[in-house]
């Protein structure tokens, strides 16, 4: 498989969606399409002709119901944790949401910020288990929830750049190597940033913890420049997580000096992060420059 990833589901577009079906359909490639409301995914599971089948049906079933779950929990899900933390929330996917966002409480968080990747951890999750199948991903608008059976592998496309979305990079992945989770953010991504990063690709323990960490990184990749524009997020959007911090609009060129600056920096901050278990390689890129951390696996077209 080769597949770019793009970035989470902004969660302004959320709230109008509550109600209606969800949309299936097949695509070319015996892979699936789901999509309710702003949910959008594309899923494909190799294996036996049955269990394919069987698998799929429990994807669209374990769709039924998960956003009006999301939306039910919103205001809360755009929360501090401190608000959130002695609440009560059954919705399981808005919980995957919490847990893991909570890992990293020590930094500027909200669940919003895994909402992609426990979505597609969560039809993953339903899936997985179908006996025959040899491998099946679920990918959310660019972020992807993977399993992998025993001596089976899949190879990732990396972009550096959201913008244009196109491939330049490749990292091939093993059911070995424990990665079940694949996302990327960025200033140009469908989700506002702090930062001016083109794009943060993270591998990890599953999509929510590698949307979480793409976010995290991708905000930290910054310098002070006057070709960066910025504005308040509650001007772009009254809803909006980040309230009223600066956000990125727009990048113009920058001098290598502070393109060096900004990716340092991101990957000083990386290093803090890779040292847990559940993270296992980012790739950041900046206006054709990049730095790769924790990145032990076979790679294809990247400039380390």
């Amino acid at each position: 498989m080769n597949s770019s990833t793009i970035c989470r589901i902004p969660d302004a577009q959320l709230q109008p969606w509550p109600s209606g079906q969800v949309q299936k359909a097949m695509l070319s490639g015996n892979r699936l399409h789901l999509q309710h409301g702003p949910i959008n995914l594309v899923i494909k599971a190799i294996g036996d002709a049955k269990s394919v089948q069987h698998a799929y049906a429990f994807a669209a079933q374990r769709m039924e119901g998960m956003l009006q779950g999301l939306v039910d929990n919103l205001s809360l899900l755009r929360s501090p944790l401190y608000i959130i933390d002695n609440r009560r929330i059954d919705d399981a996917t808005s919980q995957h949401m919490i847990s893991t966002v909570r890992q990293y409480r020590d930094y500027f968080i909200t669940p919003m910020a895994a909402v992609a990747g426990a979505v597609a951890d969560e039809v993953l999750a339903a899936m997985k288990n179908v006996n025959g199948l040899d491998s099946v991903f679920v990918n959310n608008g660019g972020d992807i929830a993977l399993h992998l059976e025993p001596g089976q592998k899949m190879n990732i496309g990396i972009v550096p750049s959201l913008s244009t979305a196109q491939l330049n990079a490749s990292v091939e992945i093993t059911s070995e190597d424990g990665i079940c989770g694949i996302a990327t953010s960025g200033w140009n991504g469908h989700s506002m940033s702090l930062g001016i990063a083109d794009a943060v690709t993270v591998l990890a323990k599953n999509a929510a913890i590698a949307d979480t960490v793409a976010t995290l990184i991708a905000n930290e990749v910054d310098c002070d420049a006057k070709c960066v524009d910025r504005a308040r997020a509650l001007d772009i959007d009254p809803d909006s997580d980040l309230g009223e911090r600066l956000v990125t609009m727009n990048v113009g060129a920058l001098q290598k000096q502070a393109i060096d600056n900004a990716l340092d920096r991101g990957a000083k901050f990386t290093r803090t992060l890779i040292k847990e278990p559940e993270l296992y390689g980012v790739f950041i890129s900046l206006q054709g420059h990049s730095r790769t951390i924790g990145w032990p696996y076979e790679y294809k077209g990247i400039d380390k």
